[in-house]
């Protein structure tokens, strides 16, 4: 059987791929790896640093690009090709970033916003639910600051408007907030692709996610598919076309790319 045209997915991982309160994934992991076996390109894109990332393709065995810190940079296209770039970076440094935080929002706002680097390590064991090298790795920040807003919904709003103003950005996730540049995982999803087709014309792209901040990748795919997630359900997201499962990750993930494929025909 031939394939039509070059497929990539681009997926989240807590939540979506890995389990949302242990993180495994070990009932879809020979099935990740003979998609990849298949010729099918996997980019997680993710708020993940890039140690965790390193850390999660350590254990599936197979070297992947990916995308790290919502959007902030991108490593190993040159897995794909050799004449793409192993790391392309589209965020300015968190120093700076922090420095328009304080300089632009006012405070009232800002101090409604508990910096997790700022917590003790209990604290921050509970908000990530990672421990040793695991948290470790999640707190192994180039590009963002995770956070915790104690506003209501009127003063979040406030506070993303600063934001905006000021050339940053604010990514909502499925434990935390996180404060960052003005990149998102649909910039960097684009930016691939546009590597990606100066040398191959023909891609269909599926995107799997299961939060808040997935859904414009969701919207900019060719199959968007939604993991499910307790927090919201499928008739609360208005996406055309989006493959929902009813199971959570790691088996979610699995049944919605099943269905994906054989939406999009990715064979003959």
């Amino acid at each position: 059987m031939s394939k039509k045209f070059s497929l990539i997915i681009f997926t989240d991982l807590d939540g979506s791929l890995l389990h949302r309160d242990n993180f495994k994934f070990d009932e879809i992991k020979d099935y990740i790896k003979s998609l990849i076996d298949d010729g099918i390109t996997i980019i997680p894109n993710t708020s993940k640093t890039e140690k965790e990332i390193e850390e999660f393709i350590k254990e599936l065995g197979s070297n992947i690009p990916f995308i790290s810190e919502n959007g902030s940079s991108i490593h190993g296209l040159n897995l794909i090709n050799t004449n793409f770039p192993n790391k392309i970076i589209l965020s300015r440094d968190k120093q700076e970033l922090i420095k328009i935080f304080n300089s632009k929002v006012p405070e009232e706002l800002k101090t409604k916003c508990k910096f997790i680097s700022n917590m003790n390590i209990k604290q921050q064991t509970s908000i990530f639910g990672l421990q040793e090298n695991n948290l470790k790795n999640a707190l192994n920040r180039k590009y963002t600051f995770p956070f915790i807003f104690e506003g209501d919904k009127i003063e979040k709003n406030k506070l993303l408007k600063f934001l905006k103003s000021s050339s940053l950005n604010m990514q909502e996730g499925g434990r935390v907030l996180n404060l960052g540049d003005n990149t998102d995982k649909v910039k960097s999803m684009n930016q691939v692709l546009k590597i990606y087709k100066k040398v191959e014309s023909k891609i269909k792209v599926i995107a799997v996610g299961d939060n808040f901040n997935d859904l414009d990748m969701l919207r900019n795919c060719d199959i968007p598919c939604l993991v499910f997630n307790d927090e919201f359900k499928q008739d609360q997201v208005n996406i055309d076309n989006l493959i929902f499962s009813n199971k959570p990750s790691p088996e979610g993930w699995a049944d919605v790319i099943k269905t994906a494929l054989v939406k999009i025909g990715y064979k003959d």
